[in-house]
């Protein structure tokens, strides 16, 4: 597959408010790709990976999927080998550094083009995914939008939630971030606010599983795989991981 597709990123003054969806370019950096090193960045993605497949099944081998905003290639590789046709797209030509790997081998296609007004025509693509994108997006609503237009079937994403830890995350910011160092304010959405987006556009939530009851920063701080799973534990099997988990991976279906 070859990179051909280029689109300029908004230009200030594209839209009434003037802003850029471009936070993927800090999430497609190798310095955002450090929050998920080692072996307990591995446990954390693996999690992410298992129920993002699990939510895709019943896609067609080789369904078509975009991946908005997935320079981070946290997700691309594990739809390109579970036989999905991926393409990536990007706010900005940086945003395919890490993925370079699979375009060199004609693996995966990434396009450079505005995620206010992604560059495909209406229902392009089997299904869409979009992660670590919706929590710092300059107009969500309008990002959940462009998903559900240019999707054929189904939308994939991710948000942290309000019913979990995450509502002190104000409280908790500086903690956060000097232990982080980039982490970034994030905005925080009801499961409420999540099914009315979409259902706005014409999608029906089917599914959401929530990942982890504790923060995942607790588990980076921790850096065991083996005592965040103990952690964990409790909170599955009580059903509060259910309840009050997050982040939260939803799939929406196409009315």
């Amino acid at each position: 597959m070859t990179n051909h597709l280029t689109h300029n990123s908004d230009p200030p003054g594209s839209h009434p408010d003037g802003l850029v969806e471009d936070a993927d370019i800090s999430s497609s950096s190798d310095d955002y790709a450090l929050r998920f090193a080692g072996s307990v960045g591995e446990w954390l993605l693996g999690m992410q990976t298992r129920v993002t497949l699990d939510l895709l099944r019943g896609l067609p081998h080789g369904a078509s999927v975009l991946d908005v905003g997935g320079g981070h290639a946290q997700i691309a590789p594990p739809l390109i080998d579970a036989g999905y046709a991926v393409t990536v797209v990007g706010s900005d030509s940086s945003c395919g550094a890490r993925l370079k790997p699979l375009t060199d081998r004609g693996r995966c296609r990434f396009d450079v083009g505005s995620l206010r007004a992604l560059p495909y025509p209406d229902r392009s693509f089997d299904a869409v995914v979009c992660f670590r994108l919706l929590p710092h997006s300059v107009s969500w609503t309008g990002l959940v939008a462009e998903l559900c237009r240019v999707a054929r079937r189904s939308v994939v994403l991710d948000y942290p939630s309000t019913r979990s830890v995450n509502v002190l995350s104000e409280q908790l910011f500086s903690l956060k971030k000097g232990f982080e160092q980039n982490t970034r304010p994030f905005l925080l959405f009801t499961p409420r606010e999540i099914r009315s987006a979409f259902s706005e556009f014409g999608f029906t939530l089917r599914a959401a599983r929530p990942q982890f009851l504790l923060p995942t920063v607790v588990h980076r701080m921790v850096k065991s795989p083996a005592l965040s799973r103990v952690a964990e534990a409790p909170g599955r099997l009580l059903g509060l991981t259910r309840w009050f988990g997050s982040p939260v991976i939803v799939r929406a279906d196409r009315n």
